[in-house]
């Protein structure tokens, strides 16, 4: 048996390690991925998540020094982006800020071509926004009591508007229906504009709106602000209570959005993502733009996120199934 003298041994392995060097170097450069990089939106611009993309976005942008681009994505609910984001690149240049809906509510009332739990990664929560139940004044209702009080006399009778099947304005609904035993009834628009436009007439008597909606035509005093859906009151209405603190404990029915990747993006570079989206998130400058817009930001870690979305999966897929809600 022959044995290679120390000398070459060490040099080999000199050889070697210089060898590797700039493999090393080159992998831990791979972040970003690409010089640009895509957020992907499923609604059309000029809405709330837009808005939130754009901003975080911006941002983004500076503090790694490449162009992070908005996409909107829009239509079926959001269903067509998330379906672009799953399929899409695996090296990470994409993300997506995803919503309620298709990540943890349409599964329940369709098939889709993509399943957010396999083929979706979560990356952290973004944003997370209660609505807030208004009501026509032609009602004649003020208070929440006063709705509950109504409904309760007039079962199938007092309406809701939402923006469409299975969005977190019917659900809001729907689980008041389901925790107060109640009969309201739904009735579905195709958008936030048609719902709003049919409640400041007349035609519909209430509405879980968003806050950047519901905001102005408060102020106005075109409608009314009953009660929130989220477990906290908004910064922007203090003395309009939750729906939790007014006799339904546990209720909590918000918006949110949050950031995820295509599953086949590598562990190392979701974790990352997660890093990078969390230093925005929490950035003060970023967090002053967002809450102007009724946005509050969440960032979490990567698990936290994944658990949040598997109970708000179980809740509403226990409502979709109770309340029998199909959709269109």
């Amino acid at each position: 048996m022959h044995t290679m003298p120390r000398h070459l041994i060490l040099s080999t392995c000199w050889a070697i390690a210089a060898m590797l060097t700039p493999l090393t170097q080159a992998t831990a450069q791979e972040f970003p991925p690409k010089k640009t990089i895509s957020m992907v939106v499923g609604f059309v611009p000029g809405g709330a998540a837009d808005t939130g993309a754009r901003i975080i976005a911006k941002k983004l942008g500076e503090n790694l020094g490449v162009a992070v681009t908005v996409e909107n994505k829009a239509g079926a609910g959001g269903n067509i982006a998330h379906q672009y984001t799953a399929t899409g690149p695996s090296d990470g240049s994409v993300l997506l800020l995803g919503s309620v809906g298709p990540l943890t509510i349409a599964p329940h009332m369709m098939k889709l071509p993509y399943d957010p739990v396999k083929d979706l990664a979560p990356l952290t929560m973004a944003v997370n926004f209660p609505n807030v139940l208004v009501v026509h004044p032609g009602t004649g209702i003020k208070t929440f009591a006063e709705f509950i009080a109504a409904a309760k006399k007039n079962p199938g009778k007092l309406d809701f508007a939402s923006t469409g099947p299975g969005s977190a304005s019917h659900l809001a609904g729907e689980l008041l229906n389901d925790m107060g035993k109640l009969d309201t009834l739904h009735i579905p628009y195709k958008g936030g504009a048609a719902a709003l436009q049919d409640l400041l007439g007349g035609r519909v008597a209430a509405w879980y709106a968003t806050m950047a909606t519901a905001a102005p035509h408060i102020d106005a005093g075109k409608i009314i602000p009953l009660a929130s859906t989220g477990s906290q009151r908004l910064s922007a209405l203090p003395h309009i209570p939750t729906i939790a603190e007014s006799g339904y404990p546990g209720f909590n029915a918000t918006n949110w959005y949050a950031f995820v990747a295509s599953s086949k993006v590598p562990k190392s570079v979701l974790d990352r993502w997660n890093t990078e989206l969390v230093k925005v998130l929490t950035a003060t400058d970023v967090v002053e733009q967002l809450n102007k817009h009724g946005l509050t930001p969440m960032p979490g870690s990567r698990d936290e996120l994944a658990q949040y979305m598997a109970s708000e999966t179980a809740t509403w897929g226990r409502i979709i199934r109770e309340r029998k809600i199909t959709s269109p």
